[in-house]
């Protein structure tokens, strides 16, 4: 970095420091509401009653926050045992015991519930810490404190107050005015901004009368910092974390603005940040027919409701960004949700929505560009046997990102044929002394099986990883019915080892997928490595041809390149290591390529549901005759 650019970095830095001192977002507020404060006013339940006595699914829904709470109430409170270096999985249980507990108080005012929250607060505020090192867990247990404090306010114990106002105060907020606990997260782009700054406003919100000066400053570097991770978002709306952390963060996110809009009024301008209420129909189309998501990066294969989707349905007045929400509340017991610990929310946020008026949305082509851009395709949202293919660019170098630039996922006929093995636990590798978040090209992260290109649905060259300094645009994308598609270019990504690289998905006459990789070689020649990642039995019948079978159903793959192409199989369980998770009922699929140097290939690989395979015939042109309308400007 020369002088300059050292100096240009000073003086931002120095200029956000006085921007933050100065800035006074919320002032004296004229009329701050008394308790409760948080997310509901005094009587506003009463509107949740209404709702949930006059609609069958919101009533279920109701009932099963209730047992759940029973549930709760029969167990010990939270104990302050640690996994390694984390308290978290106790914060976030605090957090969904006492989001219940306070709810089911405020909606029927049985005693139980109130002395039980009362119970779990005191056990929680004397914690000798709620691990500052890992902010967090302060920040979670933060919320978790500030809910039950702020809706049970009214009928505690003077004492109970105290002892909970002060927990709130000296191992929340204080804790994180230390620039050695603050410093990872305040202005960090990623979830960690969201989830943090949220817990300390909720703190702020709690205490306001008490030590109003704290709180404001609290809530106003809040609304100062969180922009830095809502950045991220713009333009089009897709969370560079990917699905799992978009369900951590970006629900935080709608959290904090909830409850700045309820306390203030207004949100400061923060829900109109470039991309952010956007972000509904990339989660929304992150979920395929397969009725699981596209779960690149650190991400499960399993989803669940989104109670922050119903937040934005009713700002973007867009009920149809609920279609998947819809789809599991009519096929799901609601006892399936309990475990999440914001289900609250949703009867705050969803009390309006009628889930039998949603429709379907009707776009099947969503672009989002970014940081880490992706294409998302569907024949149909109505058809749980439609093809879904989600098809994603960018860079490993981006927080909890793999190493799967290129890589898809495919859903046909009901089931998930290509698919991606997800987030490992990070306990179960830091247990055993790796450090898995690291973003250089040597991190000893990308030793780790999951997470590097030879275990994801793309490419690797010459057996090298992919570059972590890379970066794959979507460079085009058409919504035409009879050959939806989109275009990366994955040349940044494989420099050194090729000159170019282009990948291009498309759905074919809504009948079948071809993936088709362009690539040009430089000096030196080049092995490709082409890989699926699948839970199908996998049988090769010639060098070019496979058949995946699953759930009754069969999947032909059928590979067009030039050169010797021999199909093949390599096992995905038991992993390499020792440290890495295992992978049963997994398999991938594939074949290597030698190119010569100087030249310029091209391969194509389709993907013929059983049921398509007289269709499947189309000649695939080059990449660059694909028709590229419907890219995102």
């Amino acid at each position: 970095m020369n002088l300059m650019k050292i100096f240009t970095a000073s003086l931002f830095l120095l200029f956000s420091h006085l921007l933050m001192a100065q800035t006074d977002f919320i002032g004296d507020p004229p009329h701050f509401p008394g308790h409760p404060r948080i997310l509901l006013l005094k009587g506003e339940e009463e509107v949740i009653k209404t709702t949930i006595g006059g609609n069958v699914i919101w009533g279920k829904m109701h009932q099963a926050i209730l047992d759940e709470s029973d549930h709760i109430s029969g167990l010990p409170p939270v104990e302050r045992i640690k996994i390694g270096r984390r308290l978290l999985d106790k914060s976030r249980e605090a957090l969904r015991r006492l989001f219940f507990l306070s709810y089911a108080w405020r909606t029927t005012r049985d005693l139980k519930y109130l002395r039980r929250g009362e119970k779990e607060m005191l056990a929680i505020a004397a914690f000798s810490d709620w691990n500052p090192s890992h902010f967090l867990d302060v920040a979670e247990m933060t919320m978790a404190l500030s809910i039950g404090y702020d809706w049970l306010y009214d009928d505690l114990s003077p004492a109970s107050r105290s002892i909970i106002k002060q927990a709130i105060i000296e191992k929340g907020i204080r804790p994180s005015l230390d620039p050695r606990s603050n410093s990872n997260w305040l202005r960090a782009e990623h979830n960690w901004n969201q989830v943090c700054n949220a817990g300390m406003t909720y703190g702020a919100l709690a205490i306001y009368e008490d030590d109003p000066a704290l709180a404001k400053q609290v809530i106003n570097r809040a609304i100062e910092n969180v922009v830095y991770a809502m950045k991220a978002m713009g333009p089009d709306g897709n969370y560079p974390e990917g699905y799992g952390y978009w369900g951590y963060g970006t629900s935080f996110n709608v959290m904090l603005i909830s409850a700045l809009d309820k306390a203030f009024g207004k949100d400061f301008g923060l829900s109109e940040m470039p991309g952010f209420l956007k972000t509904a129909a990339f989660l929304e189309n992150m979920t395929g027919p397969a009725n699981q998501p596209f779960n690149f990066s650190d991400s499960h294969a399993n989803g669940g409701i989104e109670p922050a989707m119903f937040w934005f349905a009713q700002k973007n007045a867009d009920p149809s960004l609920l279609w998947v929400e819809r789809s599991r509340l009519l096929t799901e017991v609601p006892q399936k949700h309990v475990n999440d610990r914001l289900l609250p929310a949703m009867m705050i946020w969803g009390k309006d929505i009628r889930i039998g008026n949603i429709r379907p949305p009707k776009a099947t082509l969503w672009v989002g560009r970014g940081a880490n851009p992706v294409a998302l395709m569907r024949t149909s949202w109505t058809d749980s046997a439609a093809i879904y293919v989600g098809m994603k660019g960018g860079s490993a170098g981006i927080n909890h990102a793999h190493m799967d630039v290129g890589a898809f996922v495919m859903d046909a006929g009901g089931v998930r044929w290509a698919m991606d093995l997800g987030a490992q636990d990070y306990e179960s590798l830091e247990s055993k002394g790796m450090q898995i978040f690291g973003r250089t090209q040597d991190a000893q992260r990308w030793t780790i099986f999951r997470y590097v290109n030879q275990a994801h649905n793309t490419l690797t060259i010459n057996d090298q990883h992919q570059r972590v300094a890379g970066f794959a645009p979507i460079t085009g994308a058409s919504s035409s019915i009879d050959f939806m598609n989109a275009v990366t270019d994955l040349s940044e990504i494989y420099k050194g080892a090729v000159a170019k690289a282009r990948r291009g998905i498309a759905i074919v006459d809504r009948q079948w997928v071809v993936v088709r990789d362009e690539i040009e070689t430089g000096d030196t020649a080049a092995i490709v490595r082409w890989t699926l990642v699948t839970p199908a039995a996998v049988t090769v019948t010639d060098n070019r041809n496979a058949v995946l079978t699953q759930s009754g159903q069969r999947l032909m793959m059928r590979v067009d390149a030039p050169g010797e192409v021999v199909l093949r199989t390599w096992p995905t369980d038991p992993p390499p290591n020792s440290y890495d998770a295992p992978n049963p009922g997994t398999i991938r699929t594939g074949f290597e390529l030698r190119l010569p140097a100087r030249t310029k290939t091209s391969i194509t690989v389709s993907l013929i549901p059983e049921k398509a395979a007289t269709a499947a015939n189309k000649n695939i042109g080059p990449l660059s005759s694909w028709k590229q309308d419907n890219l995102i400007k």
